[in-house]
């Protein structure tokens, strides 16, 4: 007689699936129903409907903070990957001092954004910062001037040092998708006469469709969630101009608009789940 063996293999997804219906899905329905109240963070929530959104939509310091998110986010995310994937292209190569440099290179990456915010606000502060000192020492001056009170030079400052941090994280992931392409891959489009261009766009770039889809969507999560970073240099400042969501988002709740605060976070959200989805889209149907 033959015995029907079971299996329990499905059942060790349960623990994760738990996990996450717990960390994510739970508080993402109680964040959905919050952001439809009034609740101030302590007293009694009374719904409201769809009031918050709308009043968002109709905040002019809101819709700025979007659009800086946005402007970060595009920025960094593209020459994250750039840079990021400019570096694991040198680092392949064998030279001398090389685990040096790759060490130098993700070594930023280490650092609390939020304490390399305020080292590179102690090194570019107008008018105080060291380089400006120094700069003053050998009788040059400043490029960057008042760098703090103009929107785009701001943003670039904003820009340069998240990719300064991250470049060497973006760069790890690349490496490892380069390390798993076959030299036979190469040395067979060698052969065939194709020339360094040639063999970078049709064999490596698309060999890299994983790593790309990993350090696309990590960098625009990554970008459009940032904090630590404008928090640290700018603080938001001059005025609102340079405030991303997520300090307005922290702003509202300690304002007493947990409820509008919750509805800024279900707009954020959306805001990071429609590029995240378009990229995945996108590599996926590269592969």
């Amino acid at each position: 007689m033959r015995v029907k063996r079971r299996d329990y293999t499905q059942w060790m997804s349960l623990p994760a699936l738990l996990l996450f219906c717990t960390f994510f899905v739970y508080p993402l329905i109680r964040g959905i129903g919050m952001s439809l109240t009034d609740w101030d963070g302590m007293g009694k929530a009374t719904f409201i409907g769809f009031a918050n959104f709308t009043r968002f939509f109709q905040d002019a310091r809101a819709l700025g903070d979007i659009r800086t998110t946005l402007i970060f986010a595009a920025g960094s995310a593209l020459l994250l990957n750039l840079f990021g994937l400019l570096y694991a292209l040198l680092m392949e190569k064998p030279f001398h001092g090389r685990s040096l440099a790759r060490v130098i290179i993700y070594l930023p990456a280490i650092i609390s954004p939020l304490i390399m915010g305020y080292i590179w606000y102690f090194l570019l502060q107008p008018g105080r910062g060291f380089l400006y000192h120094a700069m003053a020492q050998i009788g040059a001056t400043f490029p960057l001037g008042n760098w703090m009170g103009n929107y785009p030079t701001t943003m670039a400052v904003l820009i340069f040092v998240n990719v300064w941090q991250f470049a060497g994280m973006t760069m790890i992931i690349y490496l490892a998708g380069l390390q798993n392409i076959s030299s036979d891959m190469r040395e067979a489009a060698l052969i065939d006469g194709a020339g360094a261009w040639q063999r970078f766009t049709r064999v490596t770039l698309p060999l890299l469709a994983p790593a790309i889809r990993i350090n696309v969507v990590t960098n625009i999560i990554g970008s459009l969630s940032v904090f630590d970073v404008i928090m640290s240099l700018t603080e938001g400042g001059p005025g609102y101009a340079t405030e991303s969501l997520s300090i307005y988002i922290m702003r509202m709740c300690y304002g007493s608009r947990t409820g509008y605060s919750t509805a800024v976070a279900m707009i954020l959200f959306v805001m990071i789940l429609i590029p995240v989805v378009i990229s995945m889209r996108l590599t996926r149907a590269r592969d």
